[in-house]
């Protein structure tokens, strides 16, 4: 569950909100009717309101969230039936025309998008809505990161702003993508794995790695695109790398799982070029 305090943290994130209220303006039209699992504070029901939906239902289950969401959708005079309850155990109404769903984390870790959604799969039987987001995309990337702080180094994991210059991160290899998927296409993953190899790029330390989130809120014609925060994850030895040698990075963990859940599956081994093949 994510206290109320959080979820005001993320209203001050402008490429999230900007993004969702561009996306929700796009795809929710006069008369649709727009279910939101997980409401947080609301202001994503409050966008299908103004974008002109017939009706709008919140699910939140967190109570002061619920209880804070409630007061400002009334206080904005929106018509939205706010329900106090677990998304994954909601029974949907008979037609939903979009689903809005954001209980996303970076590495699609600790938050609860794909069990929720996949229980509304399960529980609903009338035509296909539209998802929003409708997929996701994810990169692992390997860095030299400086993880000193005042003279005291400590390898934890940490969060950047993909938007802000990151002068302790060096990047060795360019990212690259382990999954993608759509959420109303076929069935949802059970694990978040890679089995990836890159070329080093340049000399330095391989301590750590990034984590890459990419949410695609619509589809083309008009695609709107949310990059999350990006995770760097500390690997359990560093190991010097030079241009040119062969990086093989491995993990698995399920939708949902907490950050040290990713971390004790998380390998590095370094390959000369010659063995790469």
């Amino acid at each position: 569950m994510i206290p109320l305090q959080y979820h005001a943290q993320m209203l001050l994130d402008d490429r999230r909100m900007g993004a969702f209220r561009t996306a929700i303006g796009r795809v929710v039209g006069p008369g649709m009717r727009v279910l939101e699992l997980g409401a947080g504070t609301g202001v994503l029901a409050h966008f299908a309101v103004r974008a002109g939906a017939a009706s709008v239902i919140a699910v939140e289950r967190e109570l002061s969230v619920y209880q804070a969401a409630s007061r400002a959708l009334a206080a904005h005079g929106d018509d939205v039936t706010v329900v106090h309850a677990d998304a994954r155990a909601f029974t949907p109404p008979p037609v939903v025309d979009v689903v809005v769903c954001e209980m996303l984390h970076v590495g699609l870790l600790r938050e609860r998008q794909v069990e929720v959604i996949g229980a509304f799969l399960d529980s609903y039987a009338g035509p296909p809505p539209v998802f929003l987001p409708c997929a996701t995309i994810q990169a692992v990337q390997p860095v030299s990161q400086d993880f000193t702080f005042y003279g005291y180094t400590v390898a934890a994991p940490l969060f950047q702003d993909p938007s802000a210059a990151q002068p302790r991160t060096v990047e060795l290899a360019a990212p690259t993508i382990f999954q993608s998927f759509f959420y109303g296409a076929g069935s949802l993953p059970s694990i978040c794995a890679a089995d990836v190899r890159f070329t080093v790029a340049r000399d330095g330390v391989l301590n750590a790695v990034r984590m890459i989130t990419k949410n695609l809120l619509t589809e083309e014609p008009s695609p709107v695109e949310w990059l999350m925060n990006y995770l760097v994850v500390p690997l359990p030895a560093a190991t010097t790398v030079t241009a040119g040698d062969t990086v093989r990075i491995r993990f698995a963990y399920r939708p949902g799982d907490e950050i040290p859940e990713l971390m004790s599956t998380l390998h590095a081994e370094v390959l000369s070029p010659a063995r790469s093949g």
